[in-house]
């Protein structure tokens, strides 16, 4: 007897099910904001809900690990986002339900001049009068927590106890984990390539899997968001700018646990990375806007000199790796929130400017209302992209508090 052997297949995924044909909304971008969006749309039973990403959920900036989180801004509508989401980061864990490693270690920005401190020193006046606990503190008081500064250099620092950081890539997932079951349907590598637009009416979206119908559409693409936008007619000022940040990797000794530390003037920024690293960051003033998303060890050289000045030790420190990623810049670097006047039923979410995770589970609800035609906790009517109407574009800038 002649015994065969044969090769088992091929394992490969199933196919996806179709896309349904029709359905009430169709939100693109399976980042953190789409995530956000599609998960409290589905948690008030607002009708079938179908978020469509181009690649895989969190496959752009919202896949990066910097996730800060905090409520020191210095305007009222940046704090009141700020605030709201960070009481859902908290309560995470119950709604909708997922572990995103919430550290709330504080914001630490560092002042170099009066000037820098006055102007923080005005931006808590508003902070306190919003419940947020900053306070201003001495250059040694900085060091205490944050034993790499070098308090010679600093004239003051602004500390908020309760800001953090937490995990962007569990967020997404969580979110999307919550909205299917609650009847969503996502759908990945399925890019929009056209939206149907009849008598100033919203249509249908088409994809290379199959057109679906539907009367409104959500755009929180990101970077992508004023193309995306365009295939409506729908203008949205977002310029791509690549940000990059860098690891160590594993020291010795152990660095100490320290706050999410940024210097204003430079936009040095850096704090733990697990138990063992750092993460190290900064915003190149040289860097053009485009969608450049490859790691590049050149923006090192900027970074060690901030940190020269500031954490003397962070300089001299080994870069084992690092990663690039797409900041969605706005010529005001506040977000964009509304809904387009035409066609009707086209509303948008995006231009966070580095904001868009600290910001997204607030931004979630209240495009849920705003769909769904309810006023929202926060009146976002300065956040339409109205505001730009007639006015040039400038050139994104970095944007820290």
């Amino acid at each position: 007897m002649v015994h065969r052997t044969t090769s088992a297949p091929p394992v490969t995924d199933p196919p996806p099910a179709p896309l349904p044909a029709s359905v009430d909304v169709v939100v693109i971008g399976g980042g953190v904001i789409g995530a956000s969006i599609a998960f409290h749309l589905a948690e008030a039973d607002a009708g079938r809900v179908l978020l469509l990403e181009r690649d895989l959920p969190a496959s752009g900036s919202s896949g990066k690990p910097l996730g800060g989180v905090r409520a020191q801004f210095s305007d009222p509508l940046n704090i009141r986002l700020g605030q709201r989401s960070l009481d859902a980061w908290r309560d995470f864990a119950r709604r909708p339900g997922a572990d995103v490693g919430l550290d709330p270690v504080g914001y630490l920005f560092l002042l170099g001049s009066e000037a820098e401190r006055d102007t923080f020193a005005r931006g808590m006046e508003i902070q306190h009068a919003h419940g947020v606990p900053s306070r201003m503190i001495t250059p040694r008081a900085a060091q205490d927590l944050c034993p790499y500064l070098d308090p010679t250099t600093l004239v003051a620092a602004a500390f908020s106890p309760t800001d953090g950081y937490a995990t962007p890539k569990a967020a997404v997932a969580g979110y999307l984990r919550a909205a299917r079951r609650r009847g969503a349907t996502v759908r990945t590598r399925c890019p929009v390539t056209a939206i149907d637009v009849t008598d100033g009416h919203l249509q249908a979206v088409r994809t290379p899997h199959g057109t679906v119908r539907t009367r409104t559409v959500i755009c929180c693409a990101g970077a992508w968001s004023g193309r995306v936008a365009a295939l409506a007619g729908v203008a949205l000022p977002v310029t791509p700018l690549r940000r990059q940040i860098a690891f160590t990797g594993p020291l010795r000794p152990r660095p100490p646990r320290i706050p999410f530390t940024l210097d204003y003037a430079s936009t040095l920024y850096f704090h733990n990375d697990g138990a063992d690293g750092l993460l190290l960051g900064l915003s190149d003033p040289a860097q053009p806007p485009g969608f450049e998303r490859e790691f590049s060890r050149e923006w090192l050289a900027p970074f060690r000199a901030a940190a020269a000045r500031r954490a003397p030790e962070l300089a001299e420190l080994p870069i084992t790796g690092g990663w690039a990623g797409l900041y969605e810049m706005t010529p005001d670097r506040n977000a964009l929130i509304g809904e387009a006047p035409h066609p009707g039923r086209f509303l948008y979410a995006t231009g966070f400017s580095g904001h868009g995770f600290l910001q997204a589970p607030a931004v979630g609800e209240i495009v849920r209302d705003l769909y769904l035609h309810r006023e929202p906790f926060l009146d976002v009517g300065p956040l339409a992209a109205s505001r730009f109407e007639g006015r040039p574009a400038a050139r994104p800038e970095a944007h820290i508090i």
